[in-house]
């Protein structure tokens, strides 16, 4: 099996040299802490393990003991377990100050950052790994390269261009249906299917029941099904409470756990003072779009490609992508989508160095100049607003006019 190298390699080596302590967060299974062994190779860090219940039990009950058992540089996994290290860790740190000293991983991001931020404030660097991106997996360079997060500059889009591998529309959709998961892009596991069944009771299911208590399976996977059906949708909350035959609490606690988890994410509407008439329900995406496929049970990339849902988990694997490669660089997208009282809508709102850029998802190979046309319904923003692009299945960098990009799916 190879070893597919993170874009997040390069942040964690500079960041290293700087804090003493770096943690990461992320769903299971996204390859994390293969990563950081990848990273250890020749040095003298140490590592345990937190799922390991007999180290556990010693972080939990003798934090001072576990240290001095596992002596920084040392990378510790799902270090959620263990809440009691991290005054521990802040005094280490304190005492030493030597950069690089501890490398954290834990995947339930927002307990973690809870703690995070009680104990170890300032003195913390904290990134996310998500599955792997289309720009790590379908690369023309078998070499590591520094990847920029994605921007409507078209100096940036062209030199993305000359590195990825162009796919045309059945491709695209290929990928969509495969997913991101590590283990399946790296053929360690052939069928997808048992893959997620696998990963949705076991990875899923003992976090899910940790941070829920007593839990249906039968009707949280409703639940998850129908946000799935959902994704790159706004969020109605009072459809997937009919669909799972669950009350309005119980799908914002889930919707909370699946966030924490680091499967899902938000895409909140974009406003400022001078746009009215604005919606204010969030759209709900996955990072991975081989999961959504196995939830919502499609049997192939061509049924998907031409199934009712093809248009949102198209426009799903576009923001989940956009936002990986920020992710991956140690940067918190702003992303954002519009949508007035009246309908107009923009399906994606980049906020980057004061300017606004909207991006609108198709599913065609040619779209027509009345997809910018409804950008300027941003000429009233307070932001300014920059190039636009449409984000589509043509096959080659091209433009709607001098305003306006054709960005292709694979160049992202």
């Amino acid at each position: 099996m190879t070893y597919i190298h993170r874009h997040l390699e390069n942040v964690v080596t500079e960041l290293s040299k700087e804090y003493s302590v770096i943690l990461i967060t992320g769903p299971r299974q996204v390859g994390i802490t293969t990563m950081l062994k990848e990273l250890m190779q020749g040095s003298n860090r140490g590592y345990v393990s937190l799922d390991d219940l007999n180290e556990r039990n010693i972080a939990k009950t003798d934090p001072k003991l576990f240290l001095e058992l596992h002596k920084p540089p040392v990378l510790i996994d799902e270090v959620q377990y263990a809440p009691e290290l991290f005054t521990y860790i802040k005094i280490h740190v304190d005492e030493n100050q030597n950069a690089g000293d501890f490398w954290l991983t834990g995947s339930q991001v927002f307990k973690l950052m809870r703690e995070v931020n009680e104990s170890l404030a300032g003195r913390v660097a904290v990134l996310s790994l998500t599955s792997l991106s289309q720009s790590e997996i379908y690369t023309n360079s078998k070499i590591l390269e520094n990847v920029k997060p994605f921007t409507i500059d078209l100096q940036d889009l062209q030199e993305r261009s000359k590195k990825r591998k162009k796919a045309n529309s059945s491709e695209i959709f290929n990928r969509i249906f495969k997913g991101s998961m590590p283990a399946i892009i790296s053929g360690k596991k052939t069928n997808s299917h048992i893959f997620y069944s696998s990963y949705l009771s076991t990875y899923i299911g003992r976090d899910i029941k940790e941070l829920s208590g007593t839990i249906d399976s039968l009707k949280f996977l409703n639940f998850l099904t129908s946000v799935a059906a959902r994704c790159g949708q706004m969020l109605n909350i009072s459809d997937i409470v009919r669909d799972a035959d669950i009350n309005q609490k119980q799908a914002k606690d889930w919707l909370g756990i699946l966030e924490t988890l680091g499967i899902i994410f938000y895409l909140h509407p974009y406003s400022n003072n001078l746009l009215k008439r604005l919606v204010k329900t969030p759209k709900v995406y996955f990072y991975d779009t081989g999961f959504v496929s196995y939830l919502t049970k499609w049997d192939s990339a061509d049924t998907l490609a031409s199934g009712a849902l093809s248009g949102a988990i198209l426009e799903n694997y576009v923001v989940s992508e956009i936002a990986k490669t920020y992710l991956n660089n140690g940067i918190v997208p702003f992303m954002y989508y519009y949508r007035n009282k009246d309908g107009k809508e923009i399906d994606i709102i980049l906020e980057r160095d004061g300017k606004i850029n909207p991006i609108e998802v198709k599913k065609s190979t040619n779209p027509s100049y009345e997809v910018a046309k409804v950008f300027k319904v941003l000429d009233n923003s307070s932001t300014p607003r920059a190039k636009g692009a449409a984000i589509c299945m043509h096959s080659d960098l091209s433009a709607m006019d001098s305003e306006n990009y054709i960005v292709p799916v694979w160049v992202i």
